[in-house]
């Protein structure tokens, strides 16, 4: 077993390496961020300080994304500096084995997967949610596709609604270029309605000059048209948020609320899986990361295996987002699709240790 000198050390070398990788990348992803924000905002005149502190709020959403890859760079680098000044040699030959200084990465891994999830999570959501209000505010749609415009669905007592709008304005109380798609209570379609401006008034949608169109039927003109609605304000800006702005401790209430009303929970309840098993995916990452950086420096061929675990973790991620398209389609169930990638990664990592160094 390691000694508890030299698990202190070792883990202070991990987690200094892992926080420069962290803080680099999301450095550069705020330093992106900020340029992307800077190119919309000549549509609608936004300071360069309000842009500047839209992408500050959007960094912690977008660096949780990265801390697996933090987490794999960094304890390869760590590996590959203890390797190089014959750390690693000495520790071998008192006696200690693989498997006893992957303690301390393992520990830091498990240790930043549950404050990431239970700490950092819900501050860095709290932080998109004000950063999303502020996109919507300033741009009146979130993300950069005009094309796809914004959608609403809803549950009344007209029956089911699916609204489309350009834009938003009023925080959440106005909505422009409207069309809605009216359903009876059998999921049948009923009628659509176009109109300039929709207005939220107490219980409806207030739509002015409204046009509407039911099947075998003349189009008809109407100067009011109220469209029966449950929704407020702040339902209709939550709506346009990402699963990313829920805080952990709120998803399982956001897939109830949505399942009551009707609509598609997946993507709350993918994302309250995934959140679970991260700590998991942290420790497939420095399994991945052991396997590809511990070959001595004198047997060569040290640059092959840091690009092979580069590969490795790219493909680890890629199947992770093919999988996490799955299960929010609904073909796959959430649990499966986020603990899979995870689960995967870490037995073909410690596979991969047991190949290389018990035979």
């Amino acid at each position: 077993m390691i000694g508890l000198t030299l698990g202190r050390y070792l883990s202070g070398r991990f987690l200094e390496q892992i926080l420069i990788v962290f803080l680099s990348i999301s450095a550069l992803s705020f330093l992106m961020d900020f340029v992307e924000m800077l190119r919309r905002s000549s549509e609608v005149h936004v300071g360069a300080g309000f842009v500047a502190l839209m992408s500050f709020l959007r960094m912690p959403v977008a660096s949780e994304q990265i801390l697996p890859f933090a987490v794999l760079f960094g304890t390869m680098a760590a590996f590959i500096n203890l390797t190089r000044k014959l750390e690693l040699v000495v520790a071998r030959a008192s006696g200690i084995s693989v498997w006893g200084f992957l303690v301390p990465p393992l520990g830091i891994a498990l240790a930043l997967g549950l404050a990431s999830v239970l700490l950092y999570n819900p501050m860095a959501a709290a932080m998109k949610q004000r950063a999303d209000e502020m996109e919507i505010e300033a741009f009146g749609r979130p993300g950069t596709d005009k094309d796809v415009g914004i959608w609403l669905r809803q549950r009344s007592v007209d029956g089911k609604a699916t609204l489309r709008a350009e834009r938003v304005a009023d925080k959440g109380g106005k909505l422009e270029k409207v069309v809605a798609y009216l359903d009876d209570p059998t999921d049948h379609f009923v009628e659509r309605i176009d109109a300039p401006v929709a207005i939220l008034t107490p219980g409806a949608w207030k739509l002015e000059n409204a046009r509407i169109a039911r099947p075998g039927e003349a189009a008809q003109e109407a100067q009011v048209y109220y469209l029966a609605t449950d929704l407020d304000r702040e339902d209709v800006l939550r709506s346009l948020m990402s699963p990313d702005s829920v805080p952990f401790w709120q998803l399982p209430e956001f897939r109830d609320r949505t399942e009551e009303a009707g609509l598609d929970a997946n993507v709350y309840a993918l994302r309250y899986q995934t959140l679970l098993a991260r700590p998991l995916m942290l420790i497939a990452m420095v399994l991945i990361a052991a396997a590809c950086s511990l070959r001595f420096f004198r047997f060569g061929g040290v640059g092959k295996m840091v690009a092979g675990g580069v590969a490795a973790g790219f493909v680890l991620y890629v199947a992770t987002k093919m999988v996490g398209d799955m299960g929010g389609a609904g073909l796959l169930s959430p649990p499966l699709a986020a603990w899979s990638p995870a689960l995967v990664g870490s037995l073909l990592g410690a596979l991969a240790l047991l190949h290389q160094e018990d035979g």
